[in-house]
């Protein structure tokens, strides 16, 4: 019987676990998501819901920590399976066939690493971009507190034409790392058997297409409309 970390460390639990970690991280990016939509709503909503974030105090670093540790370790997994990948072919291919059955290869599983290691980047450049960008404050209305005016810089950024398609661009590759993403965590906590493994590639790409659509929206919208669209109130 394997320990628990040769299990882990294992190529099958490497999978698991980047299944896991996987499965997390597009939780949180629903729940992101939410909040960045927020800036839709009234003109206090989007610093409301910032200024609760930073309202959690040390627990805020707690979980910023967390998320940290479950992209590094998303990351690292994936490169070890990659690499591994590698040592195993060598030689690498000119043609993708199956040895049997419907193959899965495609351009989103074949880039993975290179999606994967864009987009780490990109969440680097995304956190120093906003959580240290420029640091504006207004008062909320309701409560009379002073906070961040993270809303006005946001709209700012947005209306910047370099900024604007460097989002784009990178959410747009995103599609790709998160539909093959999905479909491979959940086949690889054992979903992967008939029909089950095709409706799960199915959702994955309406997933994939509907979670980066939102996130591609907000920079779209501020950027064609000037910051000043019906959706976004004064």
């Amino acid at each position: 019987m394997p320990s628990f970390k040769k299990a882990i460390n294992s190529q099958v639990g490497r999978k698991f676990m980047t299944g896991i970690t996987g499965i997390g991280l597009m939780l949180f990016l629903i729940g992101h998501l939410g909040g960045n939509l927020s800036i839709f709503g009234s003109a206090e909503a989007f610093n409301i819901y910032t200024d609760k974030l930073m309202s959690l105090g040390p627990l805020l670093y707690v979980i910023e920590a967390g998320l940290a540790f479950f992209f590094l370790y998303h990351t690292i997994l994936g490169v070890s399976i990659w690499m591994n990948k590698r040592k195993a072919r060598p030689e690498g291919y000119t043609e993708y066939k199956s040895r049997g059955g419907a193959s899965h290869q495609s351009l989103a599983s074949r880039s993975m690493i290179y999606t994967g290691s864009i987009i780490l980047i990109f969440l680097v450049l995304h956190i120093i971009h906003f959580k240290f960008g420029a640091d504006y404050s207004t008062v909320l209305e309701a409560s009379g507190k002073e906070v961040r005016d993270l809303r006005r810089l946001v709209i700012e950024e947005f209306q910047k034409t370099w900024i604007v398609i460097g989002y784009v661009a990178v959410l747009g590759l995103a599609i790709l790392h998160l539909s093959h993403g999905f479909w491979s965590a959940f086949t690889s906590l054992g979903m992967k058997h008939g029909d089950t493994s095709k409706k799960i590639q199915t959702i994955a790409y309406a997933f994939a297409i509907i979670i980066m659509a939102g996130f591609i929206f907000i920079p779209l919208y501020i950027y064609f409309t000037g910051g000043q669209g019906s959706l976004i109130a004064n």
